[in-house]
């Protein structure tokens, strides 16, 4: 994964982060974060090693993700406190609602677009695990008591 940093984008930040892009790591990224490059104005940083799992409970964030026309990465990074230019990324899904859940713990949750490889990957995974419930039906109002009836 890259990320990329600018310094003072506006009079109102000091620094700006992205999560560029994701990459599949072959294995030669490395263990530890690299900086790929440094000016000072502008930075980027790869991060290897962030494994993806695929769990079964979580198909139905992942067929909501590629249901949603534009399927993504999603990332929660954090910064450094005592640090403010420095960030990182601690988790990589690709479940929506995975995603939603950081979010709502008041979590920094970014996202980049999935490639087709990974995409085909994640379809074949749902096509398999995912079963949406089933719909209930419903009670005709006239078999409910009055004061039941919305």
């Amino acid at each position: 994964m890259r990320i990329d940093r600018l310094r003072q984008p506006s009079r109102w930040e000091d620094w700006r982060f992205s999560i560029a892009e994701v990459v599949l790591d072959d294995g030669g990224f490395g263990r530890t974060r690299r900086v790929l490059r440094d000016d000072g104005q502008s930075a980027q940083w790869l991060f290897p090693d962030l494994p993806v799992t695929l769990h079964r409970d979580e198909a139905e964030g992942y067929y909501l993700n590629l249901s949603s026309g534009t399927p993504v990465w999603f990332v929660m990074w954090r910064t450094d406190h005592a640090d403010p230019s420095m960030a990182w990324p601690e988790i990589v899904t690709l479940s929506y609602n995975e995603a939603g859940r950081w979010l709502d713990a008041q979590e920094r949750v970014d996202n980049c677009p999935l490639d087709p490889g990974v995409r085909d990957a994640l379809q074949d995974f749902v096509d398999i695990h995912y079963r949406p419930e089933p719909k209930r039906r419903k009670r005709p109002a006239s078999f409910l008591a009055p004061e039941e009836r919305r």
